[in-house]
């Protein structure tokens, strides 16, 4: 289940992909919906009132969220140093984003290596339950996490797999044909 984290704060960007939304509360970012999903302000705006109805206003934090993510999404290199609030996540959610949080931009690691760096070599398929429920893709670049054969696994951000293929040839990730990763 997503952070159950109140936002009091929202705000909606343009990017080619479309809308985005970023919410937040006093204590940090609690969410971002990617904007492969709403293809115009209305329908962004409609779906902030739906998934955060307590965010009715913008806050500093959201406005310079919204501000970095444009600047991702027209292509530039860029780092989130934004405060995240993943209160309600276990410890072990918690180590994962860290991990993933810290992968640099145009750079894939698998799921395998992340667990690994989390000190859970077994726990691959539970990386990627970590991922099904992280709350801020982008900031937290889940989509910078494939599987060890380096086909693309599980992204469940509107536009599924393709939003992932999307996001990594963006950051100059090369890809074969078929949209797979291979290990160089």
């Amino acid at each position: 289940m997503k952070n159950k984290v109140t936002a009091t704060a929202c705000s909606i960007y343009q990017s080619a992909a479309g809308f985005g939304i970023v919410a937040a509360n006093d204590s940090g970012l609690v969410a971002h919906h990617l904007p492969f999903g709403a293809h115009s302000a209305a329908e962004a705006l409609e779906l902030a009132a739906t998934l955060h109805p307590q965010a009715v206003a913008e806050s500093s934090l959201t406005r310079e969220a919204v501000a970095v993510l444009a600047r991702y999404f027209a292509g530039e290199r860029v780092t989130f140093e934004l405060p995240l609030q993943l209160e309600g996540f276990t410890r072990f959610q918690k180590s994962v984003y860290s991990v993933v949080a810290a992968i640099p931009y145009g750079t894939v690691l698998s799921y395998l290596q992340v667990a690994l760096h989390c000190g859970c070599p077994g726990g691959a398929r539970a990386i990627g339950g970590a991922m099904a429920r992280n709350p801020l893709p982008i900031m937290i670049p889940c989509h910078r996490v494939v599987a060890t054969s380096g086909v693309m696994t599980g992204f469940t951000a509107p536009g599924g797999v393709a939003s992932k293929r999307e996001l990594l040839s963006m950051e100059g990730v090369e890809l074969d044909r078929t949209g797979r990763f291979f290990w160089g």
